[in-house]
């Protein structure tokens, strides 16, 4: 930018925004603020005009006040003149002067960053900002659960830390309280599961081979997963917006304040509470599956009570239950480790609240059918 040294001249703050022009040199005088609004544009007009296609020098001696909304306004005529082909430089700047329109000079070129070059750009370009976006969480994902496992090492060495009443509170709203809702969709779902299947195997004369299906497909992979995405949207949603309600509130920046671990105080009762909660309703929601599925098979496939509890006896063993219960943690640990991750991202507004509400739901429901998969993976590759 090149400036030339000016004597500046002050006009009174009542003197209007305004440009005279002279042999490709603008002369700027009065006040460039937003009570000046229209002189402003007026005048940013003529400048514009001036410098269409030709080199034009802004002097910036004589304006007498400088806002921002001035300094906006003549950064993006500066931008019109170079897009006309022209070019704008500015002279007699003081320091404070500089300082705004530098700002608004960059403001003004993020924008440019968002352009798109086509359809086929701009699907590119999301598909990469997800994938990068996914490492980024993966590897924030690993760090808190690092974190989380230090402050239990931490409550382990100093017992008389641990906030037994927040766990078995937790506890409380993560599994006595889940149970209803559970118990419920999970009968609903093995009723619906043994229907179909039955209407199927009765063209080949198998009907009563439902309940080796349902009580293989329940114990093995439905129940625990069936739970997983109910504890997501329940208790992980809950979990995210109590959490980011404090961060809005500042209380978590208070607990660090008074000396205190929100890792220890805020996560480590809320995750080992769904540690410990999710295999108890893995087993219930198991439970009231087979017997949905069960009212259903002597509904639907004419097989007495005795008939079902023996083919079921004959289907299925410990090791499947083994399976559903095994897997519990896991998704437990994933689904808490995602709803405080977002929870501790809500900035001060309820729309990112609402925003980080959604992910932790979206983002738990996903990871726990991915685990599912790996897991079934896994066990089919040891033959359990």
């Amino acid at each position: 930018m090149r400036t030339e040294g000016v004597t500046p001249t002050h006009p009174t703050d009542r003197q209007a925004a305004g440009a005279t022009l002279a042999h490709g040199r603008v002369a700027l005088d009065g006040r460039w603020t937003a009570d000046q609004g229209g002189a402003v544009e007026a005048a940013a007009a003529r400048i514009a005009r001036a410098g269409a296609g030709q080199a034009v020098i802004v002097d910036m001696a004589g304006v007498a006040r400088l806002d921002t909304l001035g300094a906006w306004v003549l950064e993006r005529t500066r931008a019109e003149v170079e897009a006309a082909g022209g070019r704008l430089t500015y002279a007699g700047l003081r320091a404070e002067q500089r300082i705004l329109l530098g700002e608004m000079h960059l403001r003004a070129s993020e924008p440019a960053a968002a352009l798109r070059d086509g359809r086929i750009h701009a699907v590119l370009d999301g598909l990469g900002r997800r994938v990068v976006g996914g490492g980024h969480d993966l590897v924030t994902g690993l760090a808190f659960l690092g974190e989380v496992i230090a402050a239990c090492l931490r409550v382990a060495m100093r017992p008389s830390t641990f906030r037994g009443r927040a766990l078995v509170n937790q506890i409380e709203q993560v599994a006595f309280r889940g149970v209803p809702i559970i118990v419920l969709i999970s009968f609903l779902v093995g009723g619906i599961v043994a229907q179909q299947g039955i209407f199927q195997l009765q063209r080949f004369g198998a009907a009563a081979f439902v309940v080796n299906l349902i009580g293989l497909l329940i114990l093995r992979e439905l129940g625990v997963l069936l739970t997983s995405i109910m504890v997501a949207g329940r208790s992980g949603s809950a979990f995210t917006a109590e959490i980011g309600s404090m961060r809005m509130r500042e209380e978590v920046d208070a607990l660090r304040v008074m000396g205190l671990d929100p890792i220890e105080i805020l996560i480590v009762p809320r995750i080992l509470a769904l540690v410990l909660g999710l295999p108890m309703l893995t087993l219930i929601a198991a439970l009231a599956a087979l017997s949905g599925g069960g009212l259903t098979a002597m509904a639907y496939g004419g097989l007495t009570l005795e008939q079902f509890l023996a083919r079921l006896q004959a289907a299925v063993g410990v090791h499947h239950v083994l399976v559903g219960l095994i897997k519990a943690p896991f998704m437990a640990l994933i689904i808490g480790i995602i709803a405080t991750i977002e929870g501790f991202a809500v900035e001060g507004s309820a729309e990112s609240l609402g925003r980080h509400v959604t992910a932790s739901v979206v983002k738990s429901i996903f990871m726990v059918i991915v685990l599912d998969g790996l897991f079934a993976v896994f066990f089919a590759a040891i033959d359990f």
